[in-house]
C-alpha cells in the first residue's frame, strides 16, 4: 500500500525547474533562498568560492551584533545576558542600565504561569521533545490571554515579554516532567 502512495505522490524532477520550486529552501546552485527580510537576525552559513556557494563556519547576528561577540562580552563579565539579548531582539538596541533594571522587573512580574498550568498542561502530557513542550504551552497560554487577537505594537510587546519570561519556567517544568514520567526519575521540583 505504501508503495502505491509513494508512486502517486512523486513529482517529475522537471516540475521543480519548470515551476521554480525550491528543494529544501535551496536554489539549484545550492545557495539558500531568501524567505523574508528582517533586520532582527541574520545567519551566514556559506560563502561564495569560485562562483559556488560552499558551507562555512556559521555566524549568527542579532540586530547587527555577532552573537559570539555578545556571548564573549557577557562571559567576560560573568553574566548570562538573557535579559539583555531579549531586550535587544525586541527593541533593536542593547539596554542602558536603567532600561535593563526596568525590563527585568517587567519580566519578573510576567514570569508567573496560570493557576494549575504546570499540573494540567505540562505534567499530564509530558513530552520527550522540549520544542514540543514549548509549542504546546505557547498554544495553550493563548487561551489565557484576554487580548490574544490584538495586534497593536503595545499588545504584541506585552505578549512577547510574557512568553520570553515564561519560557525558562516551562522548560524547567517540562524537563522535570520528562525525567519523571519517561525516565522514572524523582519528581521533586525545585521552584525556579
Amino acid at each position: 500500500m505504501h508503495r502505491f502512495v509513494v508512486k502517486m505522490t512523486q513529482l517529475r524532477k522537471n516540475f521543480f525547474t519548470e515551476y521554480g520550486v525550491k528543494r529544501g529552501l535551496r536554489d539549484l546552485n545550492g545557495k539558500g533562498v531568501l524567505t523574508g527580510i528582517t533586520n532582527i537576525s541574520r545567519v551566514e552559513s556559506s560563502k561564495i568560492v569560485d562562483g559556488k556557494s560552499v558551507p562555512c563556519e556559521g555566524r549568527l547576528y542579532f540586530r547587527g551584533y555577532k552573537i559570539q561577540d555578545l556571548v564573549n562580552g557577557f562571559m567576560s563579565e560573568n553574566r548570562f545576558g538573557f535579559e539583555e539579548v531579549a531586550y535587544l531582539l525586541l527593541f533593536g538596541e542593547l539596554p542602558s542600565e536603567d532600561n535593563l533594571t526596568e525590563f527585568k522587573k517587567m519580566m519578573a512580574v510576567s514570569r508567573r504561569l496560570p493557576t494549575n498550568f504546570v499540573r494540567d498542561v505540562i505534567m499530564k502530557a509530558p513530552s520527550e521533545d522540549i520544542m514540543n513542550t514549548l509549542s504546546k504551552c505557547v498554544l495553550t497560554l493563548a487561551s489565557y490571554d484576554k487580548n490574544m487577537s490584538d495586534t497593536s505594537v503595545e499588545n504584541v510587546i506585552r505578549q512577547s515579554i510574557n512568553l520570553i519570561s515564561t519560557f525558562p519556567m516551562i522548560s524547567v517544568y517540562g524537563y522535570h516532567a520528562y525525567n519523571h514520567y519517561k525516565r522514572n526519575k524523582s519528581l521533586y521540583i525545585h521552584r525556579p
